[in-house]
């Protein structure tokens, strides 16, 4: 068995964990975001960046306990940020080995990881969520997938060869084009389980999702590139680590997130 096959293997307990939902979701998001930030933390470490990581880990466990319940907690969210802040830089004064920029960096990799993780947690939460959730998923892997063989069969023109030479804008169109599609199909099916949401927002989630996917991968691809690493770890054979695998998916839960909230009003 391959390392890719085996490494897709190994994001099975994740499914199940999608399926369940609830609380199992919750937590088990929190402990991927840990994950997460602790890759991001390693990586710009590489830059000679001393992240806190200890204070990042602690404002992720507050954040998804206190903040991260049924709906949006803006109060505690501005609570945990803005006492994270306080503290934080209270830290450059007790300890000189750090400045600024490690603070800024502990504090972004929090907003960039935990905060944007927990989006999934929170379209789970809305009504008809345990549906909805699946649409952060399938129209970020389908457009990984439809870009990757539309881009190594078709692909011509190099998309952002600074920061990812191997994209192409035929690859990046083909990922499009199959986020629309899986999402449309996916509203055909949730509108026959009783989901009250018009075809139409399904096809413009693809869309969104479609485009702001890959410039998660790209962003992401800037951070690892900067620090001169290929993966953010190996902990999924194959695949890299949590960034390399979910990094889409962040940037594709965010714009869903949004869009249920403000467009569709679910």
């Amino acid at each position: 068995m391959s390392n890719r096959y085996l490494g897709a293997a190994t994001l099975i307990p994740f499914i199940l964990i999608l399926f369940l939902g609830g609380i199992y979701l919750k937590y088990g998001i929190m402990i991927l975001s840990i994950m997460g930030m602790y890759e991001f933390y390693k990586v710009v470490r590489k830059k000679g960046i001393n992240t806190v990581n200890i204070i990042g880990y602690l404002m992720c466990i507050a954040y998804y306990i206190m903040a991260v319940n049924r709906g949006i907690n803006y109060k505690f969210i501005f609570f945990i940020v803005l006492i994270s802040i306080f503290l934080l830089l209270c830290i450059p004064v007790l300890n000189p080995d750090y400045d600024f920029i490690d603070i800024a960096c502990t504090l972004f990799g929090f907003l960039y990881v935990a905060v944007f993780f927990s989006s999934v947690v929170l379209v789970n939460n809305m009504s008809y969520g345990n549906y909805l959730v699946w649409i952060i998923f399938i129209s970020a892997w389908v457009c990984d997938t439809a870009a990757y063989y539309t881009g190594r069969f078709l692909g011509r023109r190099k998309l952002c060869p600074k920061v990812s030479p191997k994209k192409t804008v035929e690859g990046s169109i083909g990922g499009i084009l199959g986020s629309i599609i899986i999402c449309t199909l996916f509203g055909l099916f949730a509108i026959r389980k009783g989901v009250p949401i018009a075809l139409h927002h399904y096809t413009i989630m693809g869309v969104l999702s479609g485009v702001l996917c890959q410039f998660g991968d790209l962003a992401a691809s800037t951070i690892k590139r900067s620090a001169k690493v290929k993966d953010y770890s190996n902990l999924i054979p194959g695949h890299g680590g949590i960034l390399d695998r979910f990094d889409s998916i962040l940037f594709s839960g965010v714009v869903i997130l949004y869009y249920l909230m403000f467009i569709v009003s679910i």
